[in-house]
């Protein structure tokens, strides 16, 4: 499970917001590749070399998993920034021939591909359109294909949401800058329309024969607002959180609110234990948690992470990248909780 949203600044600048979840340990380190790396596309047979090999226009960093070197989630020096999402009930990736495999790569590498291709989420649109994602297996995943759809935000506010349904590729505008998982992103949207009552401004309290019935407390507007874990709930807690949040707000304003955003998904351990045969597990008894939860400015291009074990937030910071090295660089995010002693 995984959640995600967009905030827009008063000053012009974008925030993304994301959660990660899963039921097995992704193990993610913080990741920096640079411009010019030689990078090799997975084709059909599951091999790095067979598919499309690229070099990279821009450098990037993000979260990675399972060990393997691909973006999980991160932001390039464009400002280009998104993540991938589980989707194991509507993922179909193209059936690929041995002839267009050159030209294909592995669902894990389509947000490596963005962020060290394209600089605007318009120059992603046209990338995908002119390759394949093919249906090649992850050794590190059960040897299985990984079910991914993604979301990408740009330095000028645009989104779009890429999907892979029924073996075609699907792209859309996503004028909301929200994300989660199963269904499809047009279903997603179809069901905002069920919660046309929430509104985040008090309602008056109903007045019947004369008698007035006081609310308990504030906050009536959003009664109703779901709040359990499931992804369809998920999506409209984060459409409603991002959107009621005031327009005057700035840049770092935006970024501290995306935290406390994030903590409306934030997983208890144990609130969602999943069985071997759940496909958002992968684990017998796998306890799905919030492994790391990110905050990225693009205004500022900075990239903030911060990791189940702790509260401490690691921020990496882009305008200091050396685009120029020759090597993937990773940082694990470990360190022991860094309280601030006031006495």
């Amino acid at each position: 499970m995984c959640t995600s949203f967009l905030l827009k600044a008063s000053d012009k600048g974008c925030v993304y917001g994301r959660t990660m979840e899963f039921g097995i340990p992704l193990n993610s380190m913080l990741m920096v590749t640079p411009r010019n790396y030689s990078f090799q596309g997975i084709g059909i047979d599951g091999k790095p070399g067979s598919g499309i090999n690229w070099t990279s226009k821009y450098a990037a960093v993000g979260m990675n998993g399972l060990g393997v070197p691909i973006f999980a989630d991160g932001i390039n020096e464009k400002g280009l920034m998104g993540g991938m999402l589980n989707a194991p009930f509507t993922a179909e990736y193209q059936d690929v021939s041995p002839a267009d495999s050159a030209n294909s790569i592995s669902s894990i590498q389509v947000l490596q591909y963005a962020l060290t291709n394209f600089a605007t989420v318009d120059e992603a649109r046209a990338g995908f359109e002119k390759i394949f994602v093919n249906r090649s297996t992850v050794p590190q995943y059960n040897n299985s294909t990984f079910p991914l759809h993604y979301t990408l935000h740009d330095a000028n506010g645009k989104s779009i949401v890429i999907e892979y349904l029924k073996g075609k590729l699907v792209i859309s505008d996503n004028p909301i800058g929200v994300m989660t998982n199963d269904p499809a992103f047009s279903e997603q949207l179809n069901n905002i329309g069920q919660y046309a009552n929430l509104t985040n401004v008090e309602k008056p309290s109903p007045v019947i024969d004369g008698v007035t019935y006081r609310s308990p407390s504030s906050g009536n507007g959003l009664h109703g607002l779901p709040g359990d874990y499931l992804s369809p709930s998920r999506f409209i807690r984060a459409l409603f959180l991002s959107k009621s949040v005031p327009i005057s707000y700035s840049t770092i304003e935006q970024v501290n609110v995306a935290w406390h955003i994030l903590g409306s998904f934030d997983i208890p351990p144990g609130a969602i234990t999943l069985p071997d045969s759940n496909p958002y597990g992968g684990g017998a008894g796998g306890v799905e948690i919030t492994e790391w939860s990110i905050v990225a400015d693009n205004k500022n291009m900075i990239y903030n992470v911060k990791m189940f074990e702790t509260t401490n937030i690691y921020t990496f910071d882009l305008k200091k990248i050396d685009v120029n090295t020759k090597a993937i660089q990773y940082y694990k995010l470990d360190k022991p909780q860094m309280p601030i002693y006031v006495n």
